[in-house]
């Protein structure tokens, strides 16, 4: 190793100004305050610039982070925010709820004697300045094909499929449940993570190239797909509504009041009123023990929701297996332990219990242990007889997994699906599902995933929807004279 690149990998980690733990749990401002440009050449300066770039392989759109990093390192902020655009098209998001650790960080070759090169950091620091500066940059966009192409979900495959096609000249819109656009992102992750400008900033420009966005439109039994084909005369559909459907614990209790799915426990905490549906325009209830069940990155969004709703409140979260088996951000963790929740691991409820209201009260929890692994590598939790003990708590948010609404599978002729409603494609590659001119990506396909693989799998999507548009072009049209022989 040449002596530049020694000098490097001494160069401490830049650190990234945030909020104090005692003062943010009193806002639900970003915890981040990112970069100055100071800070950010200094981290990017880090960067060995590896011939093989490990990071770009380990990324699931294969950004070429290393160019990214020498543009920032050499003052070119508004160049590196474009080199992380051409293959992602929502870096200023990702580049905050990644969970780069596993991903570019975590094959980042500094990481391996060092802290690695703070990449998700640096590339929200170049996107920001860049939106911050001069806005969006507006990409090229090929003359209309006279092709329209109908997006279900506006989450992050549907957004991405949205623009990629948008440019490519095809005429989209996009069909939403939720009353505002966005879908995970506007309404699955909290604003200390992701404050909703961000979102919004990007749909108003994803309106601006001419998206067209409908929603309070539940695609499914009472609009179908095959409606929107044969009825609307959309030439192509792409189903990327997710995974939104919350898992069930099925234990006694479950239906008090106040014990919440993490989707409704979420959006009625930091969503703004005016972007729900009125059925859910109210604060959850807001106790002295709030208890949060389950190990992953939306049990952390609730905790750390929960001691923002109350902070003086003791705010628990009870999981199955150790911290080792999470499989969460440890970064989300680190937070929330800094906010004061405890943590109570191999533990899991068996019942519920209710005061003469039917609101939950308390519950009855048991003590698990690990054995060997099960089918997800894991070791699997074994219940430890005689181990049952109760607590009191007011409110409960059950965390335990996500997935696809089965009804647009079930009303949709030749669209063929697998493992609780998950959608089967020929391959991430085309996104082709069963049935003709229909596409997916995203978690409905994958089961609940990371954005920037549902944003991987989408943009592949779209070159194969572009291609079968093109095809569809190329046909011939039938005559009147034809159609009246028929």
């Amino acid at each position: 190793m040449d002596l530049e690149r020694q000098a490097k990998f001494k160069i401490p980690r830049a650190p990234v100004p945030k909020q104090e733990s005692a003062l943010r749990i009193y806002n639900f401002n970003e915890v981040f305050r990112g970069y100055t440009p100071e800070g950010a050449i200094i981290e990017a300066s880090r960067c060995l610039q590896c011939e093989h770039q490990p990071c770009t392989t380990a990324c699931p759109v294969e950004n070429d982070i290393p160019a990214a990093l020498w543009l920032i390192e050499h003052g070119d902020f508004i160049g590196a925010a474009n080199k992380f655009r051409e293959t992602n098209t929502e870096p200023e998001i990702c580049g905050r709820i990644c969970p780069q650790e596993k991903l570019c960080e975590g094959a980042c070759v500094v990481g391996y004697k060092y802290e690695p090169v703070y990449i998700g950091k640096l590339e929200s620091f170049c996107t920001d300045y860049q939106l911050r500066t001069e806005g969006y940059p507006k990409r090229e966009m090929k003359p209309a094909t006279g092709m329209r192409v109908a997006i279900v979900g506006a989450g992050p495959a549907g957004l991405t499929v949205a623009e990629d096609l948008a440019v490519l000249g095809h005429e989209c819109v996009v069909y939403d449940a939720w009353a505002k656009p966005g879908g995970l992102l506007l309404y699955g992750i909290p604003n200390f993570k992701l404050e909703k400008q961000v979102v919004y900033d990007y749909l108003n420009n994803l309106e601006d190239m001419g998206i067209r966005f409908i929603c309070n439109v539940r695609v499914g039994a009472g609009f179908t797909v095959d409606r929107l084909l044969d009825v609307e005369g959309y030439d192509a559909v792409f189903l990327g509504y997710g995974a939104p459907i919350g898992g069930k614990i099925e234990i006694e209790g479950e239906h008090l009041k106040n014990v919440y799915q993490a989707t409704e426990y979420l959006v009625r905490g930091n969503v703004p009123f005016e972007d729900l549906p009125e059925s859910l325009r109210e604060l959850p209830h807001v106790g002295k023990h709030t208890v949060v069940v389950g190990g992953g990155d939306t049990s952390m969004d609730c905790v750390r929701t929960a001691k923002r709703l109350a902070p003086d409140s003791i705010v628990t979260l009870v999981y199955r297996r150790t911290e080792a088996e999470m499989q969460g951000r440890a970064e989300e963790r680190v937070h929330a332990r800094e906010e004061g929740v405890i943590f109570n691991y191999l533990t899991t409820p068996t019942r519920f219990f209710g005061d003469d209201e039917g609101n939950v009260s308390g519950m009855e929890l048991v003590r698990m242990e690990l054995g060997p692994p099960d089918n997800s590598g894991r070791r699997r939790p074994i219940v430890k007889k005689g181990s049952e003990f109760t607590i009191e708590c007011d409110t409960v948010a059950l965390a335990i997994g996500y997935w696809p609404d089965p009804e647009i599978g079930e009303t949709t002729p030749g669209l063929e699906t697998h493992k609780w409603g998950l959608v089967k494609v020929e391959s991430e590659e085309t996104g082709r599902t069963t049935r003709p001119g229909v596409f997916a990506a995203g978690d409905n396909v994958r089961g609940a995933d990371l954005v920037v693989t549902a944003v991987a799998a989408a943009r592949k999507a779209a070159i194969a929807m572009d291609e079968f548009l093109k095809k569809k072009m190329e046909e011939p049209v039938e005559s009147l004279d034809e159609v009246a022989a028929d």
